[in-house]
């Protein structure tokens, strides 16, 4: 085996197996897997892939697929990337994006409507949308906004306009970027392409669920428009030619002055409580009081439809896709045409979804493909494995009213409650909950899919988070992605079989246990909290980073949130990259030629961490989208 392939735990007892036969054999020799250790669970892992690629690879020198040198592990308050590559910022929250917007002013006394004409805070996940060679559109989610950089006091108690313009940092921001003469790039302000939609844009509700009686409010009675998006997460990109934004933590920008209100058992499952809530939208905006308006937060937690093409269209929530604190919307093409979405709901002890469309996609056609998320049938996911196995089969139940319980006596009177309370309708038909769900990413070239879970300090210690199957670890402090791939290789198949690609771990830490994670991960690759995922056009896996950055106790020797990249034949990750101090890494596309990589970095100096990222000296903090290169110009990642 190269020493480029799997690395194999070096206090493994007999030593490095020679080859895969030998790890297989004696990793499914042993019973208990969890009880023999990191080993164990490591040389089982290595050894189990759900394709027959990994046999293919080990024929040859397997390191052709990732062909940088691995980056150490930092601490600094810089983005740091491998030789013989560069990286620049392109955009940070603030800077302007729409014509007569004034540049960003480090004060934080800007009013409202500055920021609404400006790149939003927080970027998360991006797509880009080509309209040349050398120009595109990115479409970039803007989650959540800082108060500690946002205001100039840090607003402890804000007033309308400070609610205003803390809602103008949130959404999505829509913009041309151009190639320069040296092959980087830049954005155009003055594009006419540009756009904020913000959480005051109008957006229109579609599918099922759109006009029901839990979507209408006394500003809408019809139920069927909604002012605005936030808290906007990970994406999807549609073959189309649209964007999906994610609708995630919602709950959050709820509240009530009297604590004491009564809130439903649905409510209270999607996180709603009474009393205030840091953001404060409710003190100046009806619409968030929980007592004044209790359907408002029904009509988010969607995945909204844009169209970056026409800064004239209105968004759409799209209902079929279900409600739920969405992390992103993976959408292939099967076989037959049919459009499949793979959604994680990124909660501890939540759901893993699919959506398969009840229209086929038609490439000749765009126009006709406008609506075909709208029709369809969502599904929840039960993993079903031996004890003590990591690797096992699994079912999609559908959500449907009138099967599996989702009846009237069970409180589901009809398909539009099953979707608005998804959640509820997932654990009646028996769905497995997991651990914290968040990026889905399906392979370019197969059928094989992913879904990071990050971690779930709940797994274990409550009676519907047992230990097992897909989550293997109580307390999981430091995360693993699940790899499933659809009978027959069909997105449609009911049933499917699964196993873990890697277990996330610190090996220096705990060796020799669990916590160590799968033999593929080692004290130079070494990570927590795998979230943001995304495959290239040449199947390279990149994950990225979104946990604790302490570099102290369980975590010490990780270092800041980083990028990795894997081999999902071999199951080889090496680091690709770290970002500053108390950041997030998180968002990832890339230009056609898959030559640029766009990579966000968010909420660097989270909490009044120490980093002045990406100005340096004494500059504030600022979410900021980076373009990464090859000095020579090649494919990233190659």
């Amino acid at each position: 085996m190269s020493k480029n392939r799997l690395q194999v735990d070096d206090d493994h007892p007999d030593g490095a197996p020679s080859n895969i036969e030998q790890i297989v054999n004696r990793a499914t020799s042993r019973r208990g897997i969890l009880r023999a250790g990191a080993a164990a669970i490591g040389l089982f892992l290595a050894a189990r892939p759900l394709t027959r690629a990994i046999a293919a690879a080990d024929d040859d020198d397997s390191g052709a697929l990732l062909g940088f040198e691995a980056v150490p592990a930092s601490t600094a308050d810089a983005f740091i990337v491998p030789r013989g590559y560069r990286a620049e910022p392109l955009i940070s929250w603030g800077d302007p994006i729409l014509r007569g917007a004034p540049e960003f002013d480090p004060s934080g006394t800007q009013p409202a409507a500055a920021q609404a004409g400006q790149f939003g805070d927080n970027n998360d996940g991006m797509s880009l949308f080509p309209l040349s060679a050398d120009r595109a559109l990115l479409a970039v989610n803007n989650e959540y906004t800082n108060y500690l950089y946002l205001f100039d006091d840090h607003r402890q108690s804000l007033d309308a306009d400070g609610v205003r313009k803390s809602q103008a940092a949130h959404g999505v921001s829509i913009f041309e970027i151009a190639r320069r003469g040296d092959g980087g790039w830049r954005y155009l302000p003055d594009s006419t392409y540009n756009r904020r939609i913000t959480a005051f844009t109008r957006i229109e509700l579609s599918g099922p669920a759109a006009g029901h009686a839990l979507l209408r409010t006394s500003a809408d009675p019809a139920g069927r428009t909604v002012l605005g998006t936030f808290n906007n997460c990970a994406n999807g990109q549609t073959p189309w030619g649209t964007y999906l934004s994610c609708e995630e933590n919602f709950h959050g920008y709820f509240a009530a002055d009297d604590p004491g209100i009564e809130l439903s058992a649905a409510q209270r499952r999607y996180g709603l409580r009474a009393g205030n809530r840091a953001q404060q939208w409710y003190r100046h905006d009806e619409r968030f009081d929980l007592a004044s308006e209790p359907n408002e937060a029904n009509r988010h937690g969607w995945v909204v439809e844009i169209d970056p093409y026409d800064p004239g269209s209105t968004p759409r929530k799209r209902t079929a896709l279900g409600r739920f604190k969405h992390e992103n919307a993976a959408l292939t093409i099967n076989g037959d045409g049919c459009v499949v979405v793979y959604m994680g709901d990124d909660e501890r002890g939540e759901h893993l979804y699919r959506f398969v469309s009840n229209g086929r996609y038609n490439p000749d056609d765009q126009a006709a493909n406008r609506d075909l998320l709208d029709q369809g049938t969502l599904y929840v996911a039960r993993f079903d494995a031996r004890q003590g196995e990591l690797r096992g089969s699994g079912v999609w139940l559908e959500l449907v009213h009138g099967r599996g319980g989702l009846d009237a006596e069970h409180g589901f009177p009809d398909q539009a409650t099953v979707l608005i309370h998804a959640r509820e309708a997932a654990t009646r038909v028996g769905a497995t909950t997991m651990d914290r769900p968040e990026w889905v990413a399906v392979h370019p070239h197969d059928a094989t899919v992913l879904c990071s879970l990050t971690n779930n300090r709940n797994r274990g210690k409550s009676h519907n988070q047992p230990v097992g199957g897909p989550n293997p670890r109580r307390d999981n402090k430091y995360g693993q992605i699940v790899r499933w791939r659809p009978q027959r290789g069909d997105h449609t198949a009911q049933r499917f079989d699964w196993d873990l690609l890697v277990i996330a771990g610190n090996p220096e830490v705990h060796p020799g246990t669990p916590e160590a994670g799968s033999a593929n991960v080692n004290r130079d690759n070494m990570f927590n909290s795998p979230d943001g995922l995304g495959f290239d056009a040449a199947g390279r896996l990149w994950i990225q980073t979104d946990g604790n950055y302490s570099n102290e106790g369980d975590f010490a020797g990780m270092g800041n949130n980083q990028m990795l990249c894997a081999d999902p034949a071999s199951g080889e990750i090496r680091r690709f990259l770290t970002g500053p101090i108390a950041c997030e890494i998180t968002g990832l596309t890339f230009s056609p030629d898959q030559r640029t990589m766009f990579v966000g970095v968010q909420h660097p100096g989270k909490s009044g961490s120490p980093s002045h990222f990406p100005g340096g000296g004494k500059s504030k903090p600022r979410s900021t989208i980076m373009v990464v290169r090859r000095n020579d110009g090649g494919v990233i990642g190659s």
